[in-house]
């Protein structure tokens, strides 16, 4: 009697390491890796930026892997397509822009079974040209994935097919918060934690204007901002800080290991940005059981019940910022109201098993 051989899953994305498609992605293949029904590969597009380094440790935990050059698009679907006719998947997953075209035109030419559309954003570079591949495409296209029901509601207004055009929320790690409960809200550090990379995207500036105007009305809370990105976004930043006369208040960690230690042991977590896929940070935060504050923009709206289990501000609005941050840290137990659910929420929605899960369960059904 002959055992039906796993589904195989090939999962294409960018080799950036900056985003969080490409976090997913792994995260997806590593779960795989322990799967009765799925066998992955990760297939990376090389980036000018790629690490070397963090694909020689992907390597020796086993991550079953391949990089493909990115130096044109050619030569892109090129190798992938030759990947494709290696590894033979039965689904391809391409994930995030402009990954999601060229791997599909891979998938096409290689002939595999069953193609997935994964984006992770909200506001992606598109031109004219794109999204008109992009509809082409949709129509050879199994399932168009979006990260968050924010993003889902992005591509159905792009036109892609609302039978196929489905929400699958990214998920966070549970593990490293399973002490949260230990730090009662009232103990905690009053306290703002900001953890986003220094990019045109998110709006540390607004935030830090909001600590400023905090300031003038008697409050001085620590601020910590961790996160990577590159310094021409992040020293402006320090300037303003400086100009703004709360250069004390204010550190710049840069990336840190201890994120979850962080947001326990502080009140508020707050996230000021321009626009989201699915704010995996600011999800941390409320599973850490902080009062979450967040950008009213889509990504955000959505995970956020407004006054129930965190706050939603304007976005770019310092004022409207520093008036949320205020009633927290002027009302401890207001704040610990908003944590409790939060953390109840995160918890039961945006957990990876739940992501793996229903990923899993998304690649089954189009196999078999």
């Amino acid at each position: 009697m002959s055992v039906a051989r796993k589904v195989r899953v090939l999962h294409f994305v960018t080799g950036g390491f900056s985003g969080g498609a490409t976090q997913v992605a792994l995260q997806l293949v590593n779960a795989a890796r322990d799967s009765v029904d799925i066998e992955p590969l990760l297939v990376l597009r090389h980036k000018r930026r790629t690490p070397p380094e963090r694909i020689v440790e992907l390597q020796r935990e086993g991550v079953p892997m391949r990089v493909v050059p990115g130096w044109s698009h050619a030569a892109t679907i090129i190798a992938l397509v030759k990947a494709c006719r290696e590894f033979q998947p039965d689904v391809l997953v391409a994930h995030g822009f402009s990954e999601h075209l060229w791997g599909r035109y891979a998938g096409l030419l290689a002939k595999v079974p069953h193609l997935v559309h994964v984006e992770h954003n909200t506001r992606e570079r598109y031109t004219a040209w794109r999204r008109a591949q992009t509809r082409w495409l949709a129509k050879r296209t199994d399932r168009i994935v979006g990260c968050s029901d924010g993003v889902k509601q992005v591509l159905l207004d792009m036109g892609m097919p609302v039978d196929r055009t489905i929400a699958i929320p990214n998920g966070v790690r549970l593990e490293p918060f399973a002490q949260a409960e230990a730090h009662p809200f009232a103990q905690r550090i009053p306290g703002i934690v900001m953890v986003a990379r220094f990019s045109k995207q998110k709006d540390h500036a607004t935030l830090l204007r909001a600590v400023a105007l905090l300031r003038e009305r008697g409050l001085v809370p620590p601020v910590l901002l961790a996160g990577g990105g590159k310094a021409l976004h992040r020293k402006p930043l320090e300037k303003l800080a400086s100009e703004l006369g709360i250069g004390e208040q204010v550190q710049f960690l840069g990336v840190v290991r201890n994120v979850p230690e962080l947001l326990m042991t502080h009140q508020l977590a707050v996230l000021s940005t321009h626009y989201e896929g699915m704010p995996l940070a600011l999800i941390e935060g409320m599973v850490a059981g902080c009062a979450v504050v967040g950008s009213a923009v889509p990504g955000v709206r959505e995970v956020i019940d407004d006054g129930v289990d965190g706050l939603l501000v304007a976005e770019a609005d310092p004022a409207a910022l520093a008036d949320a941050l205020e009633r927290v840290l002027r009302d401890p137990e207001f704040g610990a109201r908003l944590g409790a659910p939060a953390r109840r929420v995160a918890m039961d929605n945006y957990s990876r098993e739940l992501m793996n899960q229903r990923y899993e369960a998304l690649f089954l059904e189009l196999a078999r």
